[in-house]
């Protein structure tokens, strides 16, 4: 099985030549250096990655991406909005299961979090396995992924 990219997503190709296109998630994150590790670990996981720097952007983002998105990451330390709005406003437009990933790790954020309709809660930092692990169960890919090291589901 190998990546490629093709028509500006990522697909994973199947032996025999079959191309199967995998999930959308949006990235909601102010900065640019962990938006650029989380787009490279989930785009290697195989989705296709759509960025937002700001919540107003993602809240955009979300409303024309529509029913294609699969996932969407959000940091709570936004430099427009609080996280938790921006994860109620999503909420008013998608049930798309986001995943926090954020600094804040205080056991009331983590619940604050969930309250607001977050699925999972990742604190930064965070293991590039532990997000793609996240993303691919919550965006149900999880069971169609193949251990590199065995090629076993």
């Amino acid at each position: 099985m190998t990546c490629v990219p093709a028509l500006d997503f990522w697909q994973v190709q199947e032996p025999g030549g079959q191309v199967e296109e995998q999930g959308v998630c949006l990235v909601i994150e102010d900065d640019p250096d962990i938006r650029g590790l989380i787009t490279v670990v989930l785009g290697r996981a195989g989705f296709k990655v759509l960025t937002a720097e700001s919540g107003a952007e993602g809240i955009a983002a979300c409303t024309a991406a529509g029913s294609s998105l699969s996932l969407i990451t959000l940091d709570l330390g936004l430099p427009d909005m609080d996280g938790h709005e921006v994860a109620r406003a999503l909420r008013e437009v998608t049930q798309t299961p986001l995943l926090f990933l954020t600094a804040r790790s205080e056991e009331e954020d983590v619940l604050s979090g969930m309250a607001s309709g977050a699925a999972a809660y990742i604190t930064k930092p965070f293991l590039p396995r532990a997000l793609k692990e996240a993303a691919l169960g919550l965006a149900g890919l999880q069971g169609r992924t193949k251990l590199p090291a065995t090629g076993k589901p």
